[in-house]
């Protein structure tokens, strides 16, 4: 990922913190195939390794898993907030050329995923996916299942995990602009009242305090 120095970000907490609230995220394989990439929902234990390891599964029919030789390196990509960024927001783009840009929050996870071939892990994995993702209060159990069932559904699907070897984070946040350019972006985004801009306009805040 091209990431000029005053963009780069490597603060292990907010790296967390983005895959942690965009954990739906795109995982791409170089194989027999070419380039493939499945878009899945990942768990992540930060404490399983140096660097943590990412935990989900896919359609057995779908065949990226067979990318996963354990030795082949993979990328994960979790996408934080985002924008666009109008030259009309810079207080002095009456008397200074601007051009537009896209501000965002990016983090690359590294790492060479193995399948899990044990079908109690399986289900495990499932289990924890379950509790991270549905409702507060939900009484859901993929246990409740019976057991012909439980088995037919994990032969449907293949479990993996991927130490991660390395993190790459990317802030571009306006930090390259000058105090007046980034108040006159944020007010703007700020105005537009929708969830995504006030959440991005939160993220240039925290990202630029002094």
């Amino acid at each position: 990922m091209y990431t000029p120095a005053h963009f780069r970000l490597e603060d292990r907490a907010k790296l967390t913190a983005v895959i942690a609230a965009n954990s739906f995220a795109t995982v791409t394989t170089q194989g027999a195939n070419g380039l493939t990439a499945s878009h899945l929902p990942f768990l992540y234990d930060e404490a399983a390794g140096p660097h943590g390891t990412l935990y989900t599964h896919l359609a057995r029919a779908n065949g990226q898993w067979r990318d996963f030789t354990g030795s082949v390196e993979a990328l994960v990509i979790f996408q934080g907030e985002h924008g666009y960024i109008s030259p009309t927001w810079y207080a002095d783009h009456a008397a200074t050329q601007h051009v537009p840009t896209w501000n965002y929050e990016a983090v690359h996870a590294y790492g060479s995923p193995q399948v899990i071939e044990e079908e109690e892990r399986t289900i495990g994995l499932l289990e924890r996916t379950i509790r991270r993702y549905e409702p507060a209060g939900s009484t859901y159990s993929v246990r409740s299942h019976s057991a012909e069932f439980l088995a037919k559904m994990t032969q449907a699907i293949v479990a993996f995990e991927i130490p991660v070897a390395r993190l790459e984070g990317k802030f571009k946040l306006s930090q390259n602009r000058t105090r007046e350019e980034l108040a006159g972006v944020i007010a703007a985004l700020e105005f537009s009242g929708d969830a995504a801009s006030l959440r991005l306009a939160a993220a240039m805040l925290r990202e630029n305090q002094a």
